[in-house]
C-alpha cells in the first residue's frame, strides 16, 4: 500500500509505522493526540536543498528554513546541524532560535509589523539581516541602528506582481497584499533609493515570495526573472549593488493523493537558469541565492495521532467520526478548506468500505479535520492518523476550549524522543492573575 508519506510504512503485525517505529506503541507511550515527526526525512528534505544550491550555483547560496512552518529548539537544533539558516518572523521565533544556540548571522527576520522591541532585540543579537518591509520600518530600522552605534544590512521584500494559483489566504506576490512593496507602482525603485542614502543602513539583498503550497515551476521563473531584471535596474540606474537575491518558499507537497508536487531539487534547478541567463544578459554579477522552505521540509515528514471518540450516524445524511483533537491541533481545514488523507493505525490496508467525517472535539461545527474521507470499518478507540501535518499544525496551534497542546515526537534511527512536551491543565493557567 501506498502513502502520501514516504516515511510510512507497516511492520510484522500489521500496524502503521513512521520511520520504521510502531505508531500504536507511540500512542501507548506518549499519548493522544500527538504530533509524530521523522527525523531523518526532515534532514534528508533539509539535505536536497543544500545540495542543489552546490550543484546549480556552485554553493553560492543558503537554504533558509521558514521557521513558521515548525518552530521549536529542537528543530532549530536540526537545522544548525544541517547547516541551514533560517528565516523568524516575529521575536518569539527569533528568541526560540537564539534560545537552541542557532548562530545569530545565519538567522533572517522578516515581518509586515514588526514592533520596536522586536526590532531592537534583533539589532541586539546581531542578527544576519533584516528583511524590510516598508520605509516606516526601514526609518525605524536607521534610527534605531544609528542609537546603537552600528550599520544594519537590509533585504527589501518586493512584491513581484505574480498570481501565483493558490489560495487567496497565501498568495502574496501580487500587489494586494499586505507584505512588501510593489515592482509596478515604483514603490520598490524609490524604497531602494531612499535606503541608499541612510547612514546606518546596508542594502544588500532583495527578497520575494509568491505565495504558498505551488505545483509549477513557471511561477517561480517568472519571479527570479523579474527580480533579476530589477537588481540590474538599480545597478544601472543608482549604482545600488544587489548581492543577495531571496527567492522565498512556496514548494508544493503531497497532502492528498491527487497532488502533483514537483520535486524539490527542480525549483532550484529552473531558477538557477532564469538567474544566470538574466545576469549575462544584463551584465551583473551573479549574485548569492537565497531559498526558504519550510512546509516541503517538515510537512511530509509529520503526522498527527489520535484516538477515535464517538461515532455519530446520521442516517442518509452523514457519519460522524470525532477524535480527541481538532482544530486546536490543526485549524487549516476551518481556515483554508485544507485537505488530508488518513489511516487506521491497526488496520491501514484495510478495504475503505465507509465514508466518513472526521470531525473535532472543540465546541464548533465548523471544527472538522477531513470532510467525506473513505476508510475501512472504524471503532472507537481506534487510533487515526491524519497524514502530512508536519508543517502549519503545532506552529498554529491554540488552547481553544482550553485544550492542552499535544506533544511534538521525533523519530530517528528507529527510536522516539521528546522535543516538546504535552501541555498541562498547570500550563493553561500559568500565566493567569
Amino acid at each position: 500500500m501506498s502513502f502520501v508519506m514516504k516515511c510510512l510504512g507497516i511492520n510484522e503485525n500489521g500496524n502503521l509505522t513512521i520511520g520504521g517505529c510502531d505508531l500504536k506503541e507511540i500512542a501507548e507511550a506518549y499519548g493522544t493526540p500527538a504530533y509524530i515527526m521523522d527525523e531523518d526525512e526532515i534532514r534528508a528534505n533539509c539535505r536536497i536543498y543544500t545540495q542543489s544550491i552546490k550543484d546549480h550555483y556552485d554553493g553560492k547560496g543558503l537554504v533558509l528554513y521558514a521557521s513558521k512552518a515548525l518552530s521549536c529548539k529542537y528543530i532549530y537544533q536540526i537545522m544548525k546541524e544541517e547547516g541551514m539558516g533560517v528565516d523568524v518572523v516575529s521575536g518569539g521565533e527569533l528568541y526560540t532560535a537564539l534560545e537552541a544556540g542557532f548562530p545569530n548571522e545565519k538567522i533572517y527576520f522578516h515581518g509586515n509589523n514588526k514592533t520596536v522591541e522586536e526590532i531592537a532585540f534583533a539589532l541586539s543579537k546581531g542578527v544576519g539581516r533584516i528583511v524590510v518591509d516598508n520605509e516606516q520600518e526601514l526609518s525605524l530600522i536607521n534610527q534605531l541602528s544609528g542609537e546603537s552605534g552600528i550599520t544594519t544590512k537590509v533585504l527589501f521584500r518586493i512584491k513581484p506582481g505574480i498570481d501565483a494559483h493558490t489560495h487567496s489566504f497565501i498568495q502574496t506576490g501580487q500587489i494586494d497584499s499586505k507584505f512588501g512593496v510593489a515592482l509596478e507602482n515604483g514603490e520598490a525603485e524609490q524604497i531602494m533609493k531612499t535606503a541608499h542614502q541612510m547612514p546606518n543602513i546596508e542594502v544588500v539583498g532583495v527578497h520575494c515570495h509568491i505565495g504558498s503550497q505551488i505545483f509549477e515551476l513557471a511561477p517561480f521563473e517568472l519571479a527570479a526573472e523579474k527580480m533579476m531584471n530589477f537588481i540590474a535596474d538599480m545597478n544601472d540606474r543608482y549604482r545600488i549593488h544587489i548581492h543577495e537575491l531571496n527567492l522565498g518558499g512556496g514548494f508544493g507537497i503531497k497532502y492528498v493523493e491527487e497532488d502533483r508536487p514537483v520535486n524539490y531539487d527542480r525549483y532550484i534547478q529552473a531558477v538557477s537558469r532564469v538567474v544566470k541567463r538574466v545576469a549575462k544578459e544584463r551584465n551583473i554579477a551573479l549574485p548569492s541565492i537565497l531559498m526558504e522552505p519550510g512546509r516541503s521540509i517538515v510537512a511530509p515528514a509529520g503526522l498527527t495521532l489520535y484516538t477515535v471518540g464517538t461515532i455519530k450516524n446520521i442516517p442518509g445524511i452523514r457519519t460522524y467520526v470525532s477524535v480527541d483533537g481538532g482544530m486546536g491541533d490543526n485549524p487549516r481545514h476551518i481556515m483554508y478548506g485544507s485537505e488530508y488523507e488518513a489511516a487506521l493505525v491497526e488496520n491501514p490496508n484495510g478495504e475503505k468500505t465507509n465514508t466518513v467525517t472526521v470531525a473535532g472535539k472543540c465546541c464548533e461545527s465548523g471544527d472538522i479535520l477531513i470532510r467525506d474521507i473513505k476508510l475501512p470499518e472504524i471503532h472507537s478507540g481506534d487510533l487515526l492518523a491524519v497524514l502530512s501535518t508536519g508543517a502549519y499544525n503545532y506552529s498554529m496551534a491554540s488552547n481553544y476550549n482550553r485544550i492542552p497542546r499535544p506533544p511534538v515526537v521525533m523519530i530517528q534511527n528507529g527510536l522516539p524522543k521528546l522535543a516538546v512536551k504535552r501541555e498541562t491543565y498547570e500550563d493553561l493557567v500559568r500565566n493567569d492573575v
